[in-house]
Order: structure tokens, then C-alpha cells, then sequence
């Protein structure tokens, strides 16, 4: 077996900044893997991904030391987090949530047409609406909801700043928030809304504790608006980038799972995920020791030319189970169904009442940097669909 040695590489380079898809292409195509201080092992390469996403025995995906409910864990505990929590996500629950999500997308597109003006997208219309959409999915209340969006944003300071102080002591914000939202439903019947449910769920017999319930509201909240905010910017470019597309979809709504998905195989709207290696072994034709960290690069992965030709392409007919938009494996991201299903509302929606969406001129977009992905800027302008 060829043994590789993975290339050294600075993920805050300006060069990688610049331009982050283009510098983990060129990255993947040296090596399956790469080093780095910061990130440890990416892992780049759609071959090597899959090997660590199917083999949790080898890549362990408990590599923090704070609880990470439910994905954050390996079986058999993942799997009783699973099986708890997966229910909530269910085709059934999908579709009394719609009529709500879809409601939530006609207000928000109305509120951004009565502007009259081109929008910052990503701060005044994508977050506020993925924190909407998922503080109604919650049966969060409005005032919640301003709260949550400005702990988000202070949140985002923490991760930037490097500061553990600082980052702990956010981290403490949203676990208080959670311990006043427990309070409140203590003695609220389990079927007021799926705060008060999860409140009663049980894993392996006992209720979840405040630092369980604290990591799945973070991941349902947090993990989920942040990634859906990035993504509704990344489609709305595209959109705007390509009017003979958008102007189809608007005719043909039915195309749009399938095209939505496509773009964010092309467009990534999360660079990565951790893992550790449990036993000394091989990736890549890298040796790795045990308790070596890795980082699997989602990006990189979907733009695997071995298995996506021409990958910056835009084709409806690629194989949908490739695509790693929502991982694969036991570890698959147990919120999809529910961010395919407002992501697709929101999309016909918004291609419902407008007429075009197009680039403002004067304000080029901006692209987000490590550890976003997407767009930092972006300003369009909505033009209403003619009654």
C-alpha cells in the first residue's frame, strides 16, 4: 500500500478565505487528506468521507467533552437518542408543520416586497426567517425568538473570537434560556408543542437532563438556523445568477427538491464535521494513530470530481443518494426532512410572488469565511410578481 503523507495547509490563509471552494478543490485533488494545527485532518476526498461516515467503530464521532445529543455520540448511545428523538421529524409531523412554515414564508416575503427597496439578504431576510420558521417548529413565542436571534449573534462573536471564556460563557446564555423554557412547561400537558413534548421524552427509561435538552434545543435552533439561513442565501444567488432556471422553477415548482438539493451539493451551505479516530488505522493511504481528529469536509466531498463530473455543473439528473448535503450512515442528519421541507416552501413561495430576483449592481456579495459557508453579503432585490 502507498503511503501518503497529507499536505500542510492554512485554513485562514488569505488565499483559502478568498475563495474556500476553490482552495479545498485544489487541496483534494493533491490528497485525499490534509493537516492542519487548527483543523487537524481534513478529509476531502467523497471516497474517504464515506469510509468515515460508515465505519463509527474506527471514526468516532464523540469528540466533544460536553454533550452533543444525539449525533454527538456513537451506538449504542446514539442510537437511543435516535430513536427518541427521530420521531419528531416524521412524515406526519412534516406535514402538519407546513401549513405554519408556509404561512411564515408568505409573511416574511411580503414584509421584504413592502420594503420597495434591494435587501441584505443574509441579515434581513434569511436568519430572521430560519429563526422564525424554527422557533415555530418549537412553539417558541415571538419575544423568545428576539432573544434567540440576538444570543445567535453573540454566539457567533464567541466562535470568531477564539476566547473559551467567552465561548463558555454564551454556551451558559443558552442553557439558562433552555432551563427557563423547561420551567415554563414543567406542567404543561406533552402535546402543547414540541418543547413541552421533548420536555416528557424519555431515553432508556429517564427523562432528559437540562445539559441533554440544552445540546438538542442548541442543535435544533442553532445547528438548524445557521445552516438554513446559508442556504436560502446560496439559493438566492443562484436563483439571481441564473434567470432561465429561476424563471422555470417558477413555472415548474415541482423541479424544486430536486434542484435545491443540486445547488447545495455545488454550493455548500456547512464546511465540516468532527471526528476521532478510536484505534490506530489507514485513510487515504495516511496512517493515523489512534486519537487523531479529523475533520470531514463536506464541501470538498460534494465537489469530488471522481464522482461528480463537472462538478460546478448544474444537472438534474445526478444520483441523489451521493449527494452528502445531510451526511449519510447512521449519523445522517436526523433535521433534513424538516429543513427540505422549508427550504422547499420557501422557494415556492418566494418564486410565487415575485416576478425576478436579480444581483444588485452596486453592492457586489461578499462570501462567508471558515467556519461559515455561503455568503457573508448579499443584497438582491425581490420584484413583485404582476397581479
Amino acid at each position: 500500500m502507498t503511503t501518503n503523507t497529507p499536505p500542510q495547509w492554512n485554513p485562514q490563509s488569505p488565499e483559502v478565505l478568498r475563495d474556500q471552494r476553490a482552495a479545498y478543490d485544489q487541496l483534494r485533488e493533491r490528497c485525499p487528506l490534509a493537516h492542519s494545527e487548527s483543523q487537524h485532518y481534513a478529509v476531502l476526498r467523497h471516497a474517504e468521507v464515506l469510509q468515515v461516515l460508515q465505519d463509527h467503530h474506527r471514526f468516532s464521532s464523540a469528540v466533544s467533552q460536553f454533550p452533543a445529543v444525539p449525533n454527538g455520540y456513537d451506538p449504542p448511545q446514539q442510537t437511543a437518542y435516535r430513536d427518541a428523538l427521530d420521531p419528531f421529524f416524521a412524515p406526519e409531523r412534516m406535514a402538519r408543520f407546513e401549513p405554519v412554515c408556509r404561512a411564515l414564508s408568505i409573511a416574511t416575503i411580503r414584509e421584504a416586497l413592502a420594503l420597495g427597496s434591494a435587501l441584505e439578504i443574509t441579515q434581513e431576510f434569511a436568519l430572521p426567517f430560519a429563526v422564525r420558521v424554527q422557533s415555530a417548529f418549537l412553539g417558541w413565542p415571538t419575544l423568545l425568538q428576539d432573544e434567540l436571534l440576538g444570543w445567535l449573534r453573540r454566539s457567533h462573536a464567541a466562535t470568531r473570537s477564539g476566547d473559551r471564556a467567552q465561548t463558555s460563557a454564551v454556551a451558559q446564555e443558552f442553557e439558562d434560556l433552555v432551563n427557563r423554557v423547561r420551567q415554563a412547561r414543567q406542567h404543561a400537558p406533552p402535546t402543547q408543542d414540541i418543547s413541552s413534548e421533548l420536555m416528557h421524552t424519555r431515553v432508556d427509561g429517564r427523562l432528559l437532563d437540562l445539559r441533554e435538552l440544552a445540546s438538542v434545543l442548541r442543535n435544533w435552533t442553532v445547528g438548524e438556523v445557521g445552516t438554513i439561513a446559508a442556504s436560502i442565501g446560496i439559493l438566492l444567488h443562484w436563483l439571481a445568477s441564473h434567470p432561465d432556471w429561476q424563471q422555470r422553477l417558477r413555472q415548474e415548482p415541482a423541479l424544486l427538491p430536486t434542484a435545491i438539493d443540486e445547488v447545495l451539493r455545488i454550493d455548500g451551505p456547512l464546511v465540516s464535521n468532527r471526528r476521532i479516530t478510536s484505534q490506530a488505522t489507514d485513510l487515504g493511504g495516511c496512517p493515523l494513530p489512534a486519537g487523531s481528529r479529523l475533520s470531514v469536509n463536506w464541501i470538498a466531498a460534494n465537489r469530488d470530481p471522481r464522482v461528480f463530473g463537472d462538478p460546478d455543473e448544474f444537472r438534474m439528473d445526478r444520483d441523489p443518494q451521493l449527494n452528502l448535503l445531510y451526511g449519510a450512515g447512521i449519523h445522517v442528519c436526523p433535521g433534513a426532512p424538516l429543513a427540505r421541507l422549508e427550504l422547499r416552501v420557501l422557494m415556492e413561495e418566494l418564486l410565487a410572488h415575485t416576478s425576478g430576483i436579480t444581483l444588485s449592481a452596486d453592492h457586489p456579495p461578499t462570501r462567508a469565511v471558515y467556519p461559515d459557508a455561503g455568503y457573508a453579503t448579499l443584497r438582491l432585490r425581490l420584484h413583485p410578481a404582476i397581479a
